[in-house]
């Protein structure tokens, strides 16, 4: 796609930063101004941002009618999906019609009414190219001038803004601030409130399709194994509610034919007992209303911390792994011996997602790919939901700031002790087989997106080695892939 040149403000920093730090903001600018909307911003009481709350509730589940499929979950939107391309370059939205009173929809275009767009945007520029100088200040310890930088940003942006960007930057700057005081202070974060978490992340799966995505891949690809098993053994690597699992129960029910029982025990490692403990009920309810025979398994901790023997593998049941990776908190633990865990295992299939982005490395190369990686996503989720609604703004919030804080406040291996792979697939070749992902999961994939968004802005690609993207516009958000045993393996026998 053809770019028009973005033109950015004189700033003093900018010259000095490496050619590729320059090219790269160029290439995520545009997108991160893309989405703006006239909208009224919501009331701000004492400075903060308000959360409605939002209860572990039970599972809106809906059985599939299907045994050959997986069919995603989908629960109710209550709000008006209307996804568009933006324009893709400053130059472009600086042109756009003055003339209507109201936001108006032509094409690939979208017109701004009352002329305000210019205007938002070089705000939005202004805010991206001030927050980059400071993520590189960052990087060489010139806190000090981070620090004047970064009050800067906390008086232009608000979490509220019309633009992708200036919200953007408000979670990007606060992360940043953290990171900061951390280094003056020497003081770590304050832990996390896991539950707290759970339930945000589940609305984030209900009014967006990346999670969806992540749980339908993966589901395809382990009933695909699963051909002719009776004895199933699910490890999953970070369960959190669990909420991908009822459609392959209900898939696995089905195929029980010929008066033959399936058993089906699911290993899973999360962070508390009691969240783990509540996620079991949930499975076994909903086992019991399909007829299976079930066991669960829950294991507190991470998975770079616990034995295989606390697995409890059983002779003669297929094994199969699944990890859909985050960064909402640290839960694996070293990486290295993750993947040793594996390796004993030794799975039918571990099927893996991803987001696409610079987990480890310098403080740098995580900035630039993250804040090319959040642009795209909070340029999505302003393409679907207007800017006061609350569900967006606990989204944004509760789950993308805490991921963004993790990676720039938390993450690195300065602040854990635990080597974090730059890549994770690159270091599965070297130990597993990549199996390429089916046609069928490609085609259950795009069924889910047309349901949920009627496709616009979203792509599914295939990329190296079979595995399945999910983009937004010209970005991978995530990348779906199933892998194997070099030795065959899947069937524990002691």
């Amino acid at each position: 796609m053809s770019m028009s040149p973005i033109k950015t403000p004189p700033m003093l920093f900018l010259h000095q930063l490496p050619s590729i730090y320059f090219l790269l903001l160029s290439s995520f600018l545009p997108l991160c101004l893309s989405s703006s909307m006239k909208l009224s911003r919501p009331e701000v009481v004492n400075g903060c941002l308000l959360q409605p709350p939002h209860p572990h509730e039970p599972w809106d589940y809906v059985l599939p009618s299907s045994s050959t499929s997986i069919t995603p979950i989908l629960h109710n939107q209550p709000f008006n999906l209307q996804c568009n391309d933006y324009a893709y370059s400053v130059d472009h939205v600086s042109d756009l019609q003055e003339s209507s009173t109201d936001d108006t929809v032509s094409g690939d275009e979208v017109y701004v009414g009352n002329g305000r767009s210019k205007d938002v945007d070089d705000h939005g520029l202004t805010l991206i190219s001030l927050l980059f100088e400071c993520g590189v200040a960052i990087s060489v310890d010139n806190l000090m001038e981070a620090h004047r930088m970064l009050l800067e940003l906390t008086q232009m942006a608000s979490p509220y803004g019309q633009s992708s960007a200036e919200r953007v930057v408000t979670y990007f700057a606060a992360a940043m601030a953290s990171r900061v005081i951390n280094s003056i202070l020497g003081i770590c974060s304050p832990l996390l409130n896991y539950k707290s978490i759970n339930n945000s992340f589940q609305l984030f799966y209900n009014v967006s399709p990346f999670i969806k995505f992540a749980h339908l891949a993966s589901n395809q690809t382990i009933l695909e194994s699963l051909s002719h098993c009776d004895i199933v053994h699910i490890i999953d690597l970070d369960i959190m509610q669990g909420l991908q699992w009822p459609p392959l129960l209900q898939a696995l029910s089905m195929r029980m034919d010929n008066g033959r029982s399936r058993h089906v025990r699911i290993t899973a490692v999360g962070t508390t007992m009691e969240l783990l403990l509540d996620t079991g009920k949930q499975l076994s309810d909903v086992a019991r209303h399909l007829g299976l025979s079930f066991e669960y398994n829950p294991i507190a901790g991470k998975v770079g911390k616990i034995d295989v023997s606390m697995l409890k593998l059983r002779r003669n049941e297929a094994v199969v792994m699944n990890w859909v990776r985050h960064c909402l908190y640290d839960a694996i633990g070293a990486d290295w011996k993750t993947i040793g865990l594996i390796q004993q295992v030794r799975p039918k299939v571990f099927a893996f997602v991803e987001q696409d982005m610079c987990y480890g490395g310098a403080f740098l190369d995580r900035f630039v790919s993250s804040l090319h990686y959040y642009c795209a996503i909070f340029d999505s989720l302003g393409a679907c939901l207007r800017s006061d609604d609350s569900n967006r703004n606990q989204v944004e919030h509760s789950i993308l700031y805490r991921e963004i804080n993790n990676i720039l406040a938390i993450g690195g291996s300065s602040r854990s002790g635990e080597e974090k792979f730059r890549e994770w697939r690159s270091e599965l070749r070297n130990s597993l087989i990549e199996v390429p992902m089916s046609t069928n999961s490609m085609a259950q994939a795009w069924l889910m997106l047309n349901m949920h968004s009627n496709n616009q802005g979203f792509s599914l690609v295939q990329g190296e080695g079979g595995t399945l993207k999910l983009r937004w516009k010209d970005t991978s958000l995530y990348t779906a892939s199933s892998w194997t045993c070099s030795n065959g393996g899947g069937v524990a026998l002691n």
